[in-house]
């Protein structure tokens, strides 16, 4: 550890802050013997995404009223009957570009079955069903970025 005289290793904060915009992670942390660093930029991703999410809502809702009460429905059952999301990452619904999903709107799943994947730090992460139901509704689309607990798939 170069630095180390001061207690701080300023190479290895660099090289995690540089790591963080190489991979567009919001977080990181490393220990080593009794150093603990960790770098964030949580706030700064947050912000963004959310006019992202929002962007869409906007233009279906400018369409009439019939398309702004539709999205307001199925809010109300993400709450409880949501998948979200057990990580930050990019959601696929298939397992290859140009292959079926996972599953689809009407689908019945059994417990454990894959609904989609969440790729993070270039790790491909199946999300399995935690029980048993018919899908009503699939929140995200193919390669749109999540945030941890973000709702994915409805299952009742």
């Amino acid at each position: 550890m170069s630095d180390n005289k001061n207690g701080i290793d300023k190479g290895l904060i660099r090289d995690l802050a540089n790591i963080l915009n190489d991979t567009d992670l919001t977080e990181i942390e490393v220990e080593q013997d009794d150093l603990r660093i960790r770098v964030s930029r949580a706030s700064a991703m947050q912000y963004v995404q959310a006019p992202i999410a929002a962007a869409p809502m906007a233009a279906p809702a400018a369409a009439g009223p019939a398309a702004a009460a539709a999205p307001a429905a199925p809010a109300a059952r993400d709450n409880s009957n949501a998948v979200t999301a057990p990580m930050v990452g990019t959601a696929y619904l298939a397992p290859a570009p140009g292959s079926r999903n996972f599953v689809e709107v009407g689908a019945t799943v059994k417990e454990g079955q894959t609904l989609l994947i969440i790729e993070a730090m270039k790790t491909m992460n199946q999300i399995p069903a935690p029980r048993s139901g018919k899908v009503v509704e699939i929140v995200v689309t193919d390669g749109q970025p999540v945030e941890y607990g973000e709702p994915l798939v409805v299952i009742e």
